[in-house]
């Protein structure tokens, strides 16, 4: 790689110097996990997350991107003596389908909405196998500041889960309608959150629902987000795949729909990749979003 071939990893640039410092790294730990080896690699590259706390999730990834690009060679995992559950794709019985729903929603509210995260394990494996048996996208580790929540009827019957997680890097849309230059979007990229998952359990069927609880998602989660990280989001994204959904309950919900991704992967460095492409939805979280983004 020559010394002006730096490249661009989730947002962060990665020099030479920086990819040799990686190397040095796992050479001098032998024995390190790739946990391990992502901790270091935050502390001695100051990689930090907007309330001071290592990136060392979204390093892990990083990591393993330039592992199976060649650029660096990661130790093989290490095994667990962890007892470990079944996994998602196994099917638990507690997750089958349940008796429709189809109440207006006036009769389901108040609406009780239940922030909770990794913490809370039997929670949070009952929302991830959910998503993974009913969400179209299936579940994925969630890498970077994330949120979940679910949502309850007054009765106790469950409706629906939500996943807010990290922005994308870049979607030309949404940068256009902001306004910023790459150093903007680099410095102010965390004050945007994305609905990464929404799944209204497939056996609710109470019109408006979505909606609604968009709406209550928009003045919920900048305060908890801020309780949580430390800052307070300014914007909400949100992608959705035109050729299954028409985004009808974001609409309804005030979201802006400026128009469709290129239909393009993340990781597509020759433009080779095809990925569906998705209409891109915005939702202001302050008066101001585009001056707090732009920082002018």
């Amino acid at each position: 790689m020559a010394a002006d071939d730096s490249r661009v990893w989730s947002g962060r640039r990665f020099t030479v110097q920086d990819l040799d410092l990686l190397r040095q790294l796992i050479v001098q730990h032998p024995d390190a996990t790739r946990a391990h080896l992502s901790r270091l690699v935050c502390e001695a590259l100051d990689w930090r997350k907007p309330d001071g706390g290592l990136k060392d999730m979204r390093c892990r990834v990083v990591m393993l991107r330039m592992h199976e690009q060649g650029i660096i060679a990661l130790p093989k995992p290490k095994p667990t003596s962890r007892i470990m559950g079944p996994t998602l794709a196994q099917v638990d019985p507690d997750t089958e389908p349940q008796p429709e729903i189809t109440d207006p929603v006036h009769a389901l509210m108040p609406l009780r909405i239940e922030r909770f995260d990794t913490t809370n394990g039997q929670l949070s494996r009952r929302c991830n196998t959910f998503i993974q048996r009913y969400h179209y996208l299936g579940y994925r580790v969630t890498v970077g500041a994330n949120l979940r929540y679910r949502v309850m009827a007054a009765d106790g019957r469950e409706l629906a889960y939500l996943v807010w997680g990290s922005a994308a890097w870049k979607t030309a849309l949404r940068d256009i309608w902001i306004g910023w230059n790459e150093e903007q979007r680099r410095l102010r990229l965390h004050l945007i959150i994305n609905n990464t998952r929404f799944l209204i359990l497939p056996w609710v069927h109470s019109p408006n629902l979505a909606s609604h609880v968009l709406g209550l998602m928009a003045r919920i989660v900048p305060a908890d987000w801020n309780q949580r990280f430390g800052y307070r989001p300014v914007l909400a994204e949100t992608f959705v795949d035109s050729t299954r959904y028409t985004g009808h309950c974001y609409r309804t919900a005030n979201w802006l729909n400026l128009g469709q991704t290129t239909g393009r992967s993340k990781w597509d460095r020759y433009e080779t990749l095809s990925v569906p492409k998705k209409d891109v939805w915005l939702y202001p979280l302050s008066k101001v979003p585009r001056i707090a983004l732009i920082g002018t």
